[in-house]
């Protein structure tokens, strides 16, 4: 049956106008392989809803809150105390935050092990990888808009660390901070990242990468190719879909449960004259670099050790980017154990980094 004939008259309305017979073409056209690594497909989407879910969000505590060191505090205390479910909001968009950026890691690890960014997936890794560095920025720049005292001392010594690039570091540090120190202008700067410079960047590198998805289709990997067989294969809709639509189901529970028991707190409001409180740490995704930073000597072979793992840092993020153009055995459909092994040593690095980080002794 005709398209237009199945929907009626205000589908042919639409379609004549937009084209709506050539999305739905597209949409039943896509196929999902289906094989022993299913599985990690589901990330991708379930980081996207996540996205979804901190716009929305967002936008509700836009409403309120006022980008000022006078008023940001006061704004998010009224909102958690005043505003009907405003703490529900505020704990939703913290959660989802964070379940966000895990699911991305999740994501991106799976496609490094796998070995699915060889050609002519490429371009949608270094999307991938570049969407990653985004969203550490908008969990960076949004740690400060409360102007918490836990935020304030967290952004300083952030910010602190930038610094520490060489020949750059105290442009950096200046152009974050919006001067020599953190105040009401670095609150205004990162405000303005967070909801204006941020989405902009991260709209359009995820309408590449999804753009890129469409085009290449879901690559199966290498290993599963090499098995002879081609894989077995599914419709996206809406066989695959609605199997992606329960996952996000059950994140939405999720976060609802966890914004409920565990609310977000708001603490006191940043004092820039007091001492910085014992035991100011950055968020998780930060804390393996935190805690190499704290472990690099006060000097390595003359240089300044926060240098040294500033750069190794820097560099280690280069090299994550440039896998696919390195990792050329992939790239024929060959074995390649060493990226693999690679791939494992970094998320054992950044798991036991982490542990300490949280296990280790209060920060002096």
């Amino acid at each position: 049956m005709d398209p237009a004939e199945r929907h009626g008259a205000v589908w042919r309305w639409l379609d004549r106008r937009v084209g709506l017979a050539d999305l739905e073409y597209l949409a039943h056209k896509k196929r999902v392989p289906l094989h022993r690594h299913t599985i990690w497909y589901y990330f991708g989407g379930m980081t996207l809803f996540l996205f979804a879910i901190q716009i929305a969000t967002g936008i509700l505590l836009l409403f309120y809150y006022r980008p000022s060191a006078e008023e940001a505090y006061e704004s998010i205390q009224f909102l958690m105390a005043e505003v009907e479910f405003g703490w529900l909001i505020r704990s939703i968009h913290a959660w989802a935050a964070n379940l966000m950026i895990f699911t991305l890691f999740v994501h991106m690890f799976s496609v490094l092990l796998l070995g699915v960014y060889r050609p002519p997936r490429e371009i949608t890794w270094f999307s991938g990888v570049a969407l990653m560095g985004l969203a550490m920025g908008f969990g960076f720049t949004g740690y400060l808009l409360p102007w918490n005292e836990l935020a304030y001392f967290a952004t300083k010594v952030g910010t602190e660390i930038t610094g520490a690039v060489p020949g750059v570091g105290s442009f950096l540090r200046r152009l974050l901070r919006g001067g020599d120190e953190v105040t009401g202008a670095t609150l205004t700067r990162f405000y303005g990242i967070h909801v204006a410079v941020l989405p902009a960047l991260t709209a359009t590198l995820v309408s590449l990468h999804l753009f890129l998805v469409q085009k290449h289709g879901m690559s199966v990997p290498p290993d599963v190719e090499r098995g002879g067989a081609p894989p077995r294969t599914m419709p996206f809709v809406p066989n695959f879909l609605l199997r992606d639509m329960v996952g996000w189901l059950a994140a939405l529970a999720g976060l609802a449960a966890l914004a409920a028991f565990f609310p977000a707190e708001l603490g006191r409001k940043a004092d820039p004259f007091v001492s910085a409180p014992i035991g100011i740490k950055p968020e998780w995704y930060f804390m393996f670099m935190f805690q190499t930073l704290k472990y690099l000597p006060a000097r390595i072979l003359g240089i300044d050790g926060e240098v040294v793992g500033v750069l190794g840092f820097g560099l280690g993020g280069l090299f994550l980017l440039l896998i696919p153009l390195l990792d050329r055995r992939t790239a024929r459909g060959e074995p390649s154990r060493l990226f693999f092994w690679i791939g494992i040593a970094i998320i054992v690095y950044m798991l036991v980094l982490t542990y300490l980080g949280y296990t280790a002794g209060a920060t002096k």
